[in-house]
């Protein structure tokens, strides 16, 4: 298992504090995923509900919110995020976006450096 530090924070109201968090990073999963009380600090609005796979294959319906800004490093990203779970967790598409990438031997999440950063 890999953890990182982030920061997230809500890009519509600037006023608010960010929140610096750790972070299970699974590149197995889709999309960002925040609990209810992070949620709740970033003021994040409710988009809409979506239905989701769990890793025991139960379907659940769960609040979509968004949007938040992820920063790892020297790198940020927009994104929309599911609100479930007692953890936050870094899934594929904000680790896409930052072209991040997860080292199983050194057990971190880092950038990529070796392609430019935006491909097109």
């Amino acid at each position: 298992m890999v953890y990182a530090n982030i920061v997230l924070s809500n890009p519509v109201n600037t006023g608010l504090q960010p929140v610096k968090t750790s972070c299970l990073v699974d590149s197995g999963s889709v999309f960002l995923c925040i609990p209810p009380h992070i949620a709740s600090q970033l003021q994040i609005q409710n988009l809409e509900t979506r239905p989701v796979t769990l890793a025991d294959g139960s379907v659940r319906s769960v609040p979509y919110a968004g949007p938040v800004k992820v920063n790892f490093s020297d790198r940020s990203c927009f994104v929309g995020a599911l609100i479930m779970g007692t953890e936050v967790l870094l899934a594929a598409v904000p680790m896409e976006d930052m072209d991040l990438v997860v080292e199983p031997k050194f057990l971190r999440l880092s950038v990529k450096s070796d392609i430019p950063r935006y491909r097109v």
